[in-house]
């Protein structure tokens, strides 16, 4: 169930995917919250630093892992923008996120229920809530303005 301060966390996700739009880059943004704070950022970077793993969620899930010294991060909520793919969630469920919010739905690759739906998986070890759905309209519409540029 979404949460009185999600869509704030989600504006801050959408920001940094404008900026990542500007560069070129596909707009995704992600925030990692621990007890209302942003401790970890990311947007998506593939292309520029020719890494397939740059997706925002790892970029903010490394950001997040380094300030607080240790890969897990128990009691931590990851914002993003666009609903995380296969790589992302399993990288999400290693981190002991105990929650992840997302706002467009990915038919193609999203892997919470678009294209797959690894985050409900009962025989893994660890169980993160997975919301989506949150400023839908206006995530979607930054990443279709952004492909319709590009067509």
């Amino acid at each position: 169930m979404s949460g009185p301060g999600d869509e704030d966390f989600l504006r801050q996700a959408l920001a940094l995917a404008e900026a990542a739009a500007g560069e070129g880059e596909v707009p995704v943004g992600a925030v990692v919250v621990k007890e209302g704070v942003v401790i970890g950022r990311g947007s998506n970077r593939p292309i520029g630093t020719h890494d397939p793993t740059a997706h925002a969620e790892i970029v903010a899930l490394r950001d997040a892992a380094a300030r607080l010294g240790n890969y897990r991060l128990t009691g931590c909520e990851l914002f993003v923008t666009l609903e995380p793919c296969a790589m992302c969630v399993g990288a999400m469920l290693h981190a002991r996120l105990a929650r992840v919010v997302f706002g467009a739905s990915d038919p193609k690759t999203g892997a919470c229920g678009g294209a797959v739906a690894l985050s409900g998986e009962a025989k893994l070890n660890h169980q993160t809530v997975f919301e989506g759905g949150v400023l839908a309209g206006p995530c979607g519409d930054l990443l279709r303005r952004f492909f319709a540029e590009r067509r």
